[in-house]
């Protein structure tokens, strides 16, 4: 019964696009998320499939610290989420001296990665605390 969680703050990939890739691998196996992250064609899923294999190896040494057995084929995506970072204004000049402004957008993207049990009993706790 691990979890582990993996951030990246400030990527600069717009929040929007961040989570057309991490709708994709939501509630999927760590393994089979990074196949799907590998060939995805979106510029997002290179620092996403980055950011699993970060919280697979979080997973991994937290399993290695508390002395527990930890099979990889096991993990699943049980939260991934991405929310707006700081946005960076730019400024462009235009025709007849005005200027013309340009937002680029930046995320915070969390991946949250559990056994299987382990997302059993945060599912029973929800529903024993409504």
């Amino acid at each position: 019964m691990v979890e582990s969680i993996a951030r990246v703050r400030h990527i600069r990939v717009t929040p929007m696009k961040a989570r057309r890739v991490i709708n994709m691998i939501r509630g999927k196996q760590a393994q089979e998320a990074l196949a799907i992250l590998k060939f995805a064609p979106q510029g997002a899923s290179e620092p996403v499939y980055k950011l699993v294999a970060s919280a697979i190896a979080n997973a991994r040494v937290k399993a290695d610290a508390s002395n527990t057995f930890l099979d990889e084929q096991d993990l699943i995506i049980s939260k991934a989420y991405v929310d707006d970072g700081a946005t960076l204004k730019r400024f462009q000049p235009r025709a007849q001296g005005r200027a013309f402004q340009i937002l680029k957008r930046t995320s915070h993207i969390t991946v949250v990665l559990a056994t299987p049990d382990h997302v059993v009993e945060a599912e029973a706790d929800k529903a024993g605390k409504k």
